[in-house]
């Protein structure tokens, strides 16, 4: 059976599917880990990574960008020299009602008869300029900062930008 492209996750649709009270079992959160690198260290550069759109993006997604940034950093700056945070939390839980395909479908299928789907994943609902990730940083490793997040961004089914929020009098 062919899998339907993540696209159709992407558009906010409806009410938020939240209660995990009510529902049969959720499927795990894939990001391991929010705070990465030196969380106890102030660092006088704050730049951050936001949306343009209002846009679903799945928790898979979400850890995608995570490890693509925090490789960069942990790797060229050392751990010691910064601090990313994703500010994204995967609350919304999608659902799909998956169909059968193929010779002898129509035997299998329910087709429209108990449709409410079943837990495929979870997502966070980003509104337009929310963040997704902050890196605090020195700097001396604005730079890399920049292209951390800018990789970060590639792994998003949405345009972002990258927002200093303090310390832009230290850029030279």
């Amino acid at each position: 059976m062919a899998r339907k492209p993540a696209v159709m996750y992407r558009q906010i649709k409806g009410q938020a599917f939240t209660r995990r009270k009510y529902m049969g079992g959720v499927p795990n959160n894939r990001i391991s880990q929010y705070d990465m690198g030196s969380s106890s260290l102030e660092f006088p550069m704050t730049i951050t990574l936001k949306v343009e759109n209002r846009v679903q993006v799945r928790h898979t997604a979400l850890e995608a960008g995570r490890v693509a940034a925090n490789k960069i950093m942990s790797k060229k700056v050392g751990v010691a020299n910064y601090h990313l945070r994703v500010r994204a939390y995967p609350h919304v839980v999608l659902r799909e009602n998956k169909l059968a395909t193929g010779a002898g479908a129509d035997r299998v299928s329910s087709g429209m008869r108990g449709a409410f789907g079943k837990n495929v994943g979870t997502a966070a609902r980003m509104e337009h300029d929310q963040a997704i990730m902050t890196i605090r940083c020195g700097p001396a490793h604005f730079a890399l900062a920049k292209e951390a997040l800018w990789k970060a961004s590639m792994k998003y089914p949405t345009p972002c930008y990258i927002d200093i929020e303090q310390g832009k009098e230290l850029i030279a």
